[in-house]
């Protein structure tokens, strides 16, 4: 059914609220977690994979420099949908992670779905999913 009324990832709010994760996304990768906190709000509230709870973008950081000497996204798409008021809206980035792990060996690859929750503007939170854990547990041998 068509109707012409724009979907949220038409209007406005909902373009802004996909540059403002992608721009946001782009700036954690360098890492640059002081650039990140522009697009974020004091109250974010950040779930890593495994319910790893967090409260800022430097935290993203140095867990990221734990489990990876490096580490990109590559977008492959960034859907947006309506949220629970008028300046909220639910953003959906999907892609693979490629970089290297601790000891250098280069992957890529890697399915990751994130999903933000942006009110009046700002990232109030983020979740993240990634295979970076199966693929560690296959590396030790211990994949099921």
């Amino acid at each position: 059914m068509h109707t012409d009324t724009p979907t949220p990832s038409e209007n406005t709010a909902g373009a802004q609220a996909k540059t403002l994760v992608e721009d946001f996304l782009r700036t954690i990768m360098v890492p640059d977690p002081e650039g990140a906190r522009a697009f974020i709000s004091p109250a974010l509230r950040i779930r890593f994979t495994g319910g790893r709870e967090m409260r800022d973008p430097s935290e993203c950081a140095r867990f990221n420099a734990g489990r990876y000497a490096w580490v990109k996204k590559r977008f492959e798409q960034t859907d947006v949908v309506a949220g629970a008021s008028n300046d909220e809206a639910i953003v959906y980035n999907i892609g693979t992670l490629y970089g290297a792990w601790p000891d250098g060996t280069a992957f890529e690859g890697n399915r990751y779905v994130d999903r933000y929750v942006v009110r009046a503007g700002l990232i109030v939170q983020m979740d993240v999913w990634n295979d970076s854990a199966e693929w560690l547990l296959q590396r030790a041998g211990l994949a099921v």
